[in-house]
């Protein structure tokens, strides 16, 4: 293989950014809903996920199907589609899929994929993070346990940020071992678990992100360009982290996805200014240095967000209104886009 896959590039610069304190007093440590003494609905909250993840895949697959009925050069990710598609065909007609399926309009969990994630484990830049940022997807649930479990860590005691479902409900929740029993770290890996477990954050909280762990359908090992499902949280949250300086240009993006996941036909041309390139991809069988030349986003590129997409994540009419208020300027506003319904919200 060509060794330029197994080299980091060197990073352009690094933001100054003042290291918060790694103390939290245990009484922060407590879930919001038990501190306001309500017990905390685990069937309601699981309901309520699978309904909107129904809803949303739904919305996703008119999109897809619209974008491949039409001949019409006029969708500038109708290319992402197909892509996509192939790789979820290939995924279930090789029955290298794993539950839940199908993986159609997921981040599509894998055969072997606690393999990818201890290679994951195994890296360098994976051993000196003391605050990891991992996707909620099934196929990167082994990563979050590695990291709270902190089996690797030659830093200490492993911080791991995890967004909230679709950014629905808040932002990121931080999540720490000595927050947890032993028997509760496996729970606290799941989307119920980070909700009943983790500590919610805002804008303004001080934190440094050393690895980000992110999910993809596909991805080229030589340039590291990366697709995900299609709804551009991945992006949003990038974004987030960097307006509140908690990563930068240098700060590693890292990807574990099946082999069958690599590919060589993302256009490099063709990929939007949010999209979000990886430096390292882990499979079961590698580790793979892209070396990538993509540039990274900057922060959130408010004229490519529907208002439909800010309507329905607070977290971004909050950054929005701030941006404003410290500029006195008005941000622009993207193209309007369909979106799934909400189904109500359930304490």
């Amino acid at each position: 293989m060509d060794s330029s896959l197994f080299r980091l590039s060197t990073p352009t610069f690094t933001l100054p950014r003042a290291r918060p304190s790694l103390s939290y007093k245990r009484i922060h440590c407590q879930n919001q809903r038990q501190s306001d003494n309500v017990a905390f609905d685990e069937a309601a909250f699981e309901a309520e996920r699978l309904s909107l993840d129904a809803k949303a895949r739904e919305t996703m697959m008119a999109q897809s199907s619209s974008s491949s009925s039409s001949s019409n050069g006029g969708d500038p990710k109708a290319w992402k589609w197909v892509i996509r598609k192939r790789i979820w065909d290939t995924m279930e007609a090789l029955n290298i899929a794993q539950n839940p399926r199908p993986v159609h309009h997921r981040i599509p969990n894998f055969v072997a994929a606690s393999t990818a994630a201890k290679n994951l484990s195994k890296l360098k830049e994976f051993g000196v993070a003391n605050c990891v940022k991992v996707n909620p997807d099934s196929p990167q649930k082994q990563v979050r346990f590695l990291t709270l479990s902190d089996l690797v860590s030659c830093a200490g005691e492993k911080k791991l940020l995890t967004p909230q479902p679709r950014l629905r409900t808040g932002f990121f929740s931080v999540l720490e071992s000595h927050m947890l029993t032993p028997s509760a770290i496996y729970e606290a890996c799941t989307s119920v678990g980070v909700a009943k477990y983790g500590r919610s954050i805002g804008l303004d909280e001080k934190i440094k992100v050393d690895l980000i762990v992110i999910g993809s359908v596909a991805v080229d090992p030589k340039t590291g360009a990366r697709l995900g499902k299609g709804e551009g949280f991945a992006e949003l949250e990038y974004g987030m982290l960097r307006y509140m300086g908690a990563i930068d240009d240098s700060t590693p993006v890292v990807t574990s996805v099946h082999d069958c996941q690599l590919v060589d036909d993302i256009p490099v041309e063709k990929l939007l200014i949010h999209d979000v390139p990886v430096d390292i991809i882990c499979t079961p069988t590698q580790v793979i240095y892209t070396d990538t030349c993509i540039s990274k986003p900057q922060g959130i590129y408010w004229d490519k967000l529907s208002p439909e997409k800010l309507g329905k994540i607070r977290i971004l009419r909050e950054l929005k209104s701030r941006i404003e208020r410290e500029t006195g300027q008005k941000l622009p506003c993207g193209p309007s886009e369909k979106l799934p319904p909400s189904a109500p919200r359930r304490r």
